[in-house]
């Protein structure tokens, strides 16, 4: 019997059933004990165009019934090496997104306390700020793999600063990111100017639009990213969104033109042996995905960041 817990299989119990936890692993309150946990926080309203992200956790949870735990195609077998549980959501408060703000930055302190990489189920984009606030504390300013339709670099909106379009803008501002190593990959769409772009790079920012992502394979491209990130500390972002609607249609804020999922697999595998601190999967909102695939999308990329972490073993 492993001594590291186990996703319930599928022949002890029909995937239907059993626990409605991420890949239906135990699940436990706190991380003591843990080389990463799967956390989610059901937050929606920081969004600016449909709802339903608060949805998102429980939804991610179920279709995550489908992953078996053995990487098929690069052979990475997390639950051979990592101790790993679901230790629930975020108890925010649905009704203050400030003080949600602060709830979530507070737990991440405590999770991170306790030596172990958070892997998020959104929930929508506000919540990287207050994630990287905790990161920023333990680990100082970060590189980013930041992949979205949108650079969510905005001054306000609405006149609000925080929101799920400005955790970016906030994030530099406040010294969490290690400006020389974040990349933005998939970036496209309508803007308001031609400049909509242009405040990333000028901050030193990498900015791959979607454009230049169709019709090829992003191995090369993460193979430069690698590069670029070094031996720091890094964090992942993955914006549901950054795929196309074809593949990931149940989210917020569509945009045509995006990633296959394939790409987006290319892009999450190809951060293996960087020094991954955390990591989240963001804006799958249940309401606009009927089938269940955008929730799907959205648990195989998180199964896929917890096979990149440091000290996951690859059956030869």
């Amino acid at each position: 019997m492993s001594e590291y817990n186990q996703p319930l299989g599928g022949n002890e119990m029909p995937r239907f059933g059993g626990p409605a936890t991420m890949m239906r692993l135990p699940a436990q309150p706190t991380a003591e004990g843990l080389d990463a946990a799967f956390i989610g926080i059901p937050l929606d309203i920081g969004t600016s165009n449909r709802p339903g992200t608060r949805l998102g956790p429980r939804q991610i949870r179920d279709e995550s019934r489908m992953l078996r735990p053995y990487n098929m195609a690069t052979r990475a077998a997390p639950f051979d090496s990592l101790q790993v549980a679901d230790i629930g959501d975020v108890p925010i408060n649905t009704f203050h997104l400030p003080k949600s703000v602060d709830i979530i930055t507070d737990f991440y302190d405590q999770v991170l306390a306790n030596g172990c990489i958070p892997l998020t189920l959104g929930g929508e984009h506000t919540i990287t700020l207050p994630i990287l606030r905790a990161i920023a504390k333990k680990h100082g300013p970060v590189g980013l793999i930041h992949i979205d339709a949108h650079a969510d670099v905005n001054e306000h909106m609405f006149g609000e600063p925080i929101a799920h379009g400005t955790p970016f803008r906030r994030a530099q501002e406040e010294g969490l990111l290690a400006a020389n190593r974040v990349v933005q990959i998939g970036l496209r769409g309508t803007g308001y100017s031609a400049e909509d772009f242009d405040w990333c790079r000028q901050q030193g920012f990498r900015v791959v639009t979607a454009e230049e992502c169709w019709h090829k394979s992003l191995a090369p491209l993460m193979d430069e990213v690698r590069e670029q990130m070094g031996d720091g500390p890094v964090y992942i972002s993955f914006d549901i969104d950054g795929l196309d609607p074809s593949v990931a249609p149940g989210t917020g804020t569509v945009e045509m033109g995006g990633l296959t999922s394939a790409q987006g697999l290319e892009i999450v595998r190809g951060a293996a042996g960087l020094n991954i601190v955390g990591g989240d999967l963001v804006e799958v909102s249940p309401p606009y995905d009927p089938s269940g695939n955008t929730a799907l999308m959205g648990a195989t990329l998180l199964y896929e960041m917890l096979c990149v972490l440091p000290g996951v073993t690859r059956r030869g």
